[in-house]
């Protein structure tokens, strides 16, 4: 109390009457000759009585105050919440399924090619929005063709709402799902026809979606050392050289190769940095060359890895067995968990270190066997 009263006494003292002045100062006198003399407890409470009524009587209350302080706590609320992000811990949502079974992106189901499916209900229906599930149904209001799509309209964080029309006539879809990369009617999520034409009653949109993993990226680490080959980093695009980059994008991967050292992959999926072998015993690699070497390498599951690049089209940087890749210094190499789907390094190479932003640290949502620290 005896510091509140100060504080705002040095910040009004230009505006007070020497009177005023003259008053909390002795009152403030008084209350610190108690404190530093034997007075028991009932002596400083009445002495600080005396300075609440003489603080009261003398300085000039804030106008407003309650919104003062209410804005006050929020700013600083948001100023600590934008330290945490920036410098310790930033949350980051995985669109793609580059980096499964590690770390899960947005999975889609069509239940339109399902008649006979039927959305659960009490403690399921709980269960799998705990799970990141959630649904998306639009049934026709009219007769009518799709008009048109609005993109979701919302925040960074979250969408409110998204609208498309039927006949002329809007259907709301409120807080729509991230759909990863795609939009509601990439024909890989719902299958939209804009020639199609709908009845009344009839459903155009039955989705059920499964959340990308959110997790925070453990930004301070790096400030202090190097990151290390395996680890799981996420890292800006910009500035990567490649026509189908975009820069604007963050993208998480698993380290493999660090500046200076000679890359090849092998016929048998594992790869060769330097020419040693890594394998299911290095460290951050025990999962990922996990595989049955007799079993072929199948999607979003463990394969090691394969000399290819994830998206057709593209001349992959490893053009067969034998080519070895030798990277710049200050570069790295990733590619994702999920070799046969994963737009990586092996698309468009090395990019510089500088772009490592941080690593994965915890999965907070959704509450699977994924969530919580050490996803390797």
């Amino acid at each position: 109390m005896r510091k509140h009263v100060r504080n705002i006494l040095n910040a009004q003292r230009d505006i007070l009457s020497p009177q005023a002045v003259q008053a909390v100062d002795g009152s403030l006198t008084d209350l610190n000759r108690v404190l530093h003399s034997d007075a028991k407890a009932d002596a400083v409470l009445k002495q600080m009585t005396i300075l609440e009524e003489v603080a009261n009587k003398w300085l000039k209350s804030y106008p407003n105050a309650a919104w003062r302080e209410n804005v006050e706590v929020f700013l600083v609320a948001l100023a600590v919440a934008m330290g945490i992000r920036t410098f310790f811990a930033q949350p980051f949502k995985i669109p793609t399924g580059s980096m499964q079974p590690t770390l899960f992106g947005v999975v889609s189901e069509n239940l339109l090619e399902q008649p006979d499916f039927k959305s659960p209900t009490g403690w399921n229906r709980l269960r799998e929005w705990f799970a990141g599930v959630s649904y998306v149904e639009v049934i026709a209001k009219t007769d009518g063709t799709i008009d048109r799509i609005d993109e979701p309209f919302g925040i960074k964080v979250i969408n409110f709402w998204q609208k498309l029309y039927i006949g002329g006539m809007a259907h709301t879809v409120y807080f729509p799902p991230d759909y990863g990369q795609a939009k509601l009617e990439d024909p890989n999520r719902a299958n939209l026809n804009g020639r199609h034409f709908y009845r009344k009653g009839d459903h155009v949109v039955w989705l059920r979606v499964k959340a990308g993993d959110h997790l925070f990226v453990d930004r301070m680490t790096f400030n202090f050392r190097k990151p290390t080959r395996g680890e799981i980093a996420v890292f800006q695009t910009a500035g990567i050289d490649h026509p189908r980059m975009p820069q604007d994008q963050f993208y998480i991967k698993r380290l493999v190769a660090l500046g200076g050292e000679r890359v090849q992959i092998g016929d048998d999926r594992h790869l060769r940095i330097n020419g040693q072998r890594l394998d299911a015993s290095t460290p951050h690699f025990e999962n990922v060359y996990s595989f049955d070497p007799a079993k072929p390498p199948e999607e979003s599951e463990f394969s090691g890895h394969v000399n290819g690049v994830g998206r057709p089209g593209l001349a992959p940087l490893f053009p067969n067995q034998e080519k070895t890749f030798t990277l710049e210094p200050n570069t790295y190499m990733v590619m994702g968990d999920n070799t046969l789907n994963s737009f990586d390094s092996r698309g468009w190479g090395p990019f510089p270190a500088q772009n490592v932003i941080g690593k994965s640290l915890f999965v907070y949502w959704p509450i699977t066997k994924r969530f919580g620290w050490g996803n390797r």
